[in-house]
């Protein structure tokens, strides 16, 4: 058993309390009290808190890194990042997905929601690196289909507690409605929320109007894709009547403020998606686009672009940004046991160094995590309570191998 001690932390309700902490195999397994230890982690008065969930990712896509920077979304995947994705093999999906691993870890983030293929592949990345990945179909027209998708769903949701399988599929553009029906008769079949890149470019949003006469939302709404719920990833060119069904079938809208803001995407309504009540999550998207996995710059940039949007300083509170990238992401992703550090919960948490220069003076920790907080803060990441990050070493993984398998990936590609 390890006890946390000499710190602050971040309860069930967001306040900061001065408790211990104690945690027993992968659970927190008590919150204050005195219990017998077996080892005293000093926080030395830093922040223990609930770690960060990545809710939008395809943490391969680390290969195009800065290769594609630059071009509007249409012709960055068209023409440069579907081509170079035909290239990959299982064993590049293996290394990538640990290099993105790697980096999750130095921004407090113990789990990622990955949309990607090869999915055997990413599972056993995830279980040799003690990785905690929650898997999202990735199907379209051109790529796997439905008979698929539910083999994978009752795979994976059977695999490792490291990992889980969620339905899902790319885009409405790239998937035909014979398919989304298929993926519909799938959520009915289970009961199961369903995922999809969502109302992401206001060219997606006309494109399917034409086609079908409704927003993108509005058709997976009447094909009854959102009965059981699930994400809208992106979510930026949504209508009032689409925050209507949201909220109706309790769809999380996941923004990502980087990747959006670097192909110039848009900007989501969170502060209108906050006052209607709509779940919110947040994601980096995947490392090809954003360049960084980096839920420090997601939370900065989200709050920042809501406050332009406005042209109001007072928009979108920091603490929602927070609690979005904390139990809202958690929950997103059907995590709901690694959301909050409560007795019985997941011990999936982060240490927060607030003896660096840009979290004093101290007047508001968790503004100051969200306006002023980076990567350099986070001094210790833990999974399933274990310890695989701390003051900037990887204590589980052969970091120079993954580097070196990583860049091979690359020098092929190109």
């Amino acid at each position: 058993m390890i006890k946390f001690t000499n710190g602050l932390v971040l309860d069930k309700s967001f306040n900061l309390i001065k408790e211990d902490v104690y945690v027993a195999g992968d659970k927190i397994v008590s919150v204050g009290g005195e219990l017998d230890a077996d080892e005293t982690y000093d926080l030395d008065g830093n922040l223990l808190m609930p770690s960060f969930k990545n809710a939008h990712t395809h943490s391969a896509m680390t290969f195009a890194r800065s290769f594609a920077d630059d071009l509007p979304l249409s012709e960055w995947l068209n023409d440069m990042i579907f081509p170079m994705e035909a290239k990959l093999t299982g064993d590049d999906i293996y290394w990538l997905s640990q290099l993105a691993f790697l980096e999750y870890l130095t921004s407090g983030i113990t789990a990622c929601f990955d949309m990607y293929y090869f999915p055997d592949y990413i599972a056993k990345a995830s279980v040799d690196f003690g990785f905690r990945t929650v898997l999202c179909g990735a199907i379209n027209n051109f790529k796997e289909d439905v008979p698929t998708l539910e083999s994978y769903y009752n795979k994976f949701n059977s695999y490792d507690d490291l990992v889980s399988y969620k339905l899902g599929f790319h885009a409405e553009y790239t998937t035909s409605e014979e398919i989304m029906k298929g993926i519909a008769a799938l959520a009915e079949k289970y009961k199961a929320a369903v995922y999809v890149h969502s109302s992401e470019t206001k060219g997606e949003v006309e494109g399917c109007k034409e086609r079908y006469g409704k927003t993108p939302t509005e058709l997976f709404d009447s094909l009854g894709l959102w009965k059981y719920g699930g994400a809208g990833y992106h979510s930026v060119w949504v209508t009032d009547s689409d925050l209507e069904i949201y909220k109706k079938n309790g769809v999380y809208a996941v923004i990502n403020a980087g990747s959006n803001c670097k192909l110039a995407s848009g900007i989501a309504p969170v502060s209108k998606m906050l006052k209607n009540g709509i779940n919110l999550a947040i994601g980096t998207d995947g490392p090809s686009s954003n360049n960084a996995l980096d839920m420090f710059r997601e939370m900065f940039l989200i709050a920042a672009t809501q406050k332009i949007n406005d042209c109001n300083a007072a928009s979108t509170p920091a603490i929602d940004i927070l609690k979005a990238a904390t139990i809202g992401s958690a929950h997103c992703m059907g995590l709901e046991n690694c959301d909050v550090i409560d007795e019985g919960k997941t011990a999936d948490l982060i240490e927060i160094d607030l003896h660096r220069p840009n979290m004093q003076p101290i007047n508001n920790i968790l503004k100051n995590i969200v306006y002023s907080g980076s990567k350099e803060n986070v001094k210790m990441t833990m999974i399933g309570g274990k310890i695989l990050y701390k003051d900037g070493k990887f204590l589980n993984a052969d970091v120079d191998e993954i580097y070196k398998k990583s860049q091979a990936v690359i020098d092929r590609l190109r």
